[in-house]
Protein backbone atom coordinates (compact mmCIF):
# COMPACT_ATOMS: atom_id res chain seq x y z
CA UNK A 1 0.00 0.00 0.00
CA UNK A 2 0.93 3.64 0.02
CA UNK A 3 0.54 3.83 3.92
CA UNK A 4 3.27 4.14 6.58
CA UNK A 5 2.53 0.97 8.92
CA UNK A 6 2.82 1.03 12.40
CA UNK A 7 2.39 -1.90 14.69
CA UNK A 8 3.95 -1.95 18.71
CA UNK A 9 4.71 -4.37 20.48
CA UNK A 10 5.06 -3.41 24.48
CA UNK A 11 6.74 -5.37 26.85
CA UNK A 12 6.44 -3.58 30.68
CA UNK A 13 3.62 -2.64 32.70
CA UNK A 14 2.99 1.10 32.07
CA UNK A 15 1.04 2.43 29.09
CA UNK A 16 3.30 2.79 26.30
CA UNK A 17 2.07 4.98 23.36
CA UNK A 18 3.19 5.75 19.64
CA UNK A 19 2.85 9.32 18.80
CA UNK A 20 2.78 10.25 15.29
CA UNK A 21 2.64 13.75 13.68
CA UNK A 22 1.50 13.25 9.85
CA UNK A 23 2.27 16.25 7.69
CA UNK A 24 2.78 16.65 4.00
CA UNK A 25 6.07 15.32 3.17
CA UNK A 26 7.01 14.04 6.55
CA UNK A 27 5.46 11.54 9.64
CA UNK A 28 7.43 11.89 12.67
CA UNK A 29 7.02 8.69 14.54
CA UNK A 30 7.64 8.73 18.77
CA UNK A 31 7.58 6.57 21.42
CA UNK A 32 5.91 7.91 24.93
CA UNK A 33 5.38 6.37 28.48
CA UNK A 34 2.59 7.81 30.05
CA UNK A 35 0.86 6.49 33.27
CA UNK A 36 2.02 5.71 37.01
CA UNK A 37 3.44 2.38 38.08
CA UNK A 38 0.73 0.04 38.47
CA UNK A 39 2.44 -1.49 41.31
CA UNK A 40 5.32 -0.89 43.63
CA UNK A 41 9.21 -1.75 42.59
CA UNK A 42 11.03 -1.31 45.78
CA UNK A 43 13.95 -3.86 45.11
CA UNK A 44 16.26 -3.37 42.08
CA UNK A 45 13.81 -0.10 40.91
CA UNK A 46 17.05 0.80 38.49
CA UNK A 47 16.57 -2.38 37.15
CA UNK A 48 13.29 -2.71 36.26
CA UNK A 49 13.39 0.97 35.03
CA UNK A 50 15.70 0.39 32.62
CA UNK A 51 13.92 -2.90 31.23
CA UNK A 52 11.19 -0.84 29.90
CA UNK A 53 11.12 -1.47 26.10
CA UNK A 54 9.10 -1.60 22.99
CA UNK A 55 9.52 -3.11 19.42
CA UNK A 56 7.94 -1.16 16.78
CA UNK A 57 7.80 -2.77 13.12
CA UNK A 58 7.31 0.45 10.80
CA UNK A 59 6.55 -0.54 7.13
CA UNK A 60 7.36 1.89 4.57
CA UNK A 61 6.07 1.85 0.92
CA UNK A 62 8.90 1.44 -1.94
CA UNK A 63 8.64 4.91 -3.36
CA UNK A 64 9.37 6.30 0.28
CA UNK A 65 12.70 8.27 1.15
CA UNK A 66 13.62 7.24 4.79
CA UNK A 67 15.29 9.40 7.56
CA UNK A 68 15.68 7.04 10.88
CA UNK A 69 16.76 9.50 14.00
CA UNK A 70 16.94 7.86 17.42
CA UNK A 71 19.24 7.39 20.76
CA UNK A 72 19.58 3.49 22.14
CA UNK A 73 17.91 1.96 18.21
CA UNK A 74 18.41 -1.24 16.83
CA UNK A 75 17.60 -1.53 13.45
CA UNK A 76 16.72 -4.64 11.27
CA UNK A 77 15.93 -3.75 7.53
CA UNK A 78 14.37 -6.34 5.07
CA UNK A 79 16.67 -5.11 1.88
CA UNK A 80 14.73 -1.80 1.75
CA UNK A 81 14.80 -0.64 -1.69
CA UNK A 82 14.95 3.26 -1.52
CA UNK A 83 17.91 5.68 -0.13
CA UNK A 84 17.95 5.61 3.54
CA UNK A 85 19.34 7.50 6.13
CA UNK A 86 19.76 6.50 10.08
CA UNK A 87 21.30 8.71 12.55
CA UNK A 88 21.56 6.85 16.16
CA UNK A 89 24.04 6.99 19.16
CA UNK A 90 24.11 3.57 20.09
CA UNK A 91 22.29 -0.16 18.32
CA UNK A 92 22.58 -3.11 16.52
CA UNK A 93 21.79 -2.25 12.56
CA UNK A 94 21.00 -4.92 10.13
CA UNK A 95 20.45 -3.88 6.83
CA UNK A 96 20.05 -6.84 4.99
CA UNK A 97 21.21 -6.66 1.54
CA UNK A 98 22.09 -2.81 0.54
CA UNK A 99 19.94 -1.98 -2.93
CA UNK A 100 20.12 2.23 -2.86
CA UNK A 101 22.03 4.66 -1.29
CA UNK A 102 22.68 4.00 2.45
CA UNK A 103 23.93 6.39 4.71
CA UNK A 104 24.68 5.53 8.50
CA UNK A 105 26.04 7.32 11.46
CA UNK A 106 26.30 6.02 14.51
CA UNK A 107 28.36 6.34 17.87
CA UNK A 108 28.76 2.72 18.60
CA UNK A 109 27.47 -0.57 18.36
CA UNK A 110 27.63 -3.22 15.52
CA UNK A 111 26.26 -2.81 11.55
CA UNK A 112 25.43 -5.80 9.47
CA UNK A 113 24.99 -5.81 6.04
CA UNK A 114 24.81 -8.08 2.59
CA UNK A 115 26.81 -5.93 -0.30
CA UNK A 116 26.49 -6.61 -4.08
CA UNK A 117 28.12 -4.20 -6.66
CA UNK A 118 28.41 -1.40 -3.79
CA UNK A 119 30.84 1.23 -3.58
CA UNK A 120 31.61 1.72 0.03
CA UNK A 121 32.85 4.43 2.62
CA UNK A 122 33.53 2.69 5.71
CA UNK A 123 34.86 4.43 8.89
CA UNK A 124 35.32 3.28 12.21
CA UNK A 125 37.86 4.81 14.66
CA UNK A 126 37.95 2.65 17.34
CA UNK A 127 36.17 -0.10 16.38
CA UNK A 128 36.62 -3.58 13.78
CA UNK A 129 35.61 -3.13 10.08
CA UNK A 130 35.31 -7.06 8.58
CA UNK A 131 34.30 -7.79 4.92
CA UNK A 132 34.09 -11.94 4.08
CA UNK A 133 36.82 -12.58 6.60
CA UNK A 134 39.18 -9.56 5.72
CA UNK A 135 39.85 -7.11 8.45
CA UNK A 136 40.71 -3.37 7.81
CA UNK A 137 41.60 -0.91 10.02
CA UNK A 138 39.35 2.73 10.75
CA UNK A 139 38.67 3.11 6.92
CA UNK A 140 38.15 1.05 4.24
CA UNK A 141 37.06 2.58 0.48
CA UNK A 142 35.77 0.86 -2.29
CA UNK A 143 34.46 2.46 -5.47
CA UNK A 144 32.85 -0.18 -7.80
CA UNK A 145 32.93 0.29 -11.33
CA UNK A 146 28.84 0.30 -12.80
CA UNK A 147 27.88 0.65 -8.79
CA UNK A 148 23.99 -0.13 -7.90
CA UNK A 149 24.15 1.86 -4.25
CA UNK A 150 26.70 3.46 -2.45
CA UNK A 151 26.98 1.96 1.50
CA UNK A 152 28.10 5.13 3.82
CA UNK A 153 29.07 3.96 7.16
CA UNK A 154 30.80 6.88 9.64
CA UNK A 155 30.93 5.75 13.30
CA UNK A 156 33.21 6.47 16.69
CA UNK A 157 33.37 2.66 17.99
CA UNK A 158 30.54 0.50 16.19
CA UNK A 159 32.18 -2.86 15.02
CA UNK A 160 31.32 -3.15 10.93
CA UNK A 161 30.27 -6.59 9.35
CA UNK A 162 29.61 -7.03 6.01
CA UNK A 163 29.39 -9.92 3.46
CA UNK A 164 29.31 -9.55 -0.29
CA UNK A 165 27.57 -12.11 -2.98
Amino acid sequence: TNFVEVYLYAQNYDEQVIKIDNKEQLVNIKFDFEGAETREVIFRKFITKRLQRATAIIKIPSNKKTIIFGENVDIESKSYKNNLAIYIENGIVKLGTVREKTLLKLYSGNVYAKTQKNSLDLVSKNGKIKIDNTSYNSKHKNRALGAEAKLTIISQKANIYLTTQ
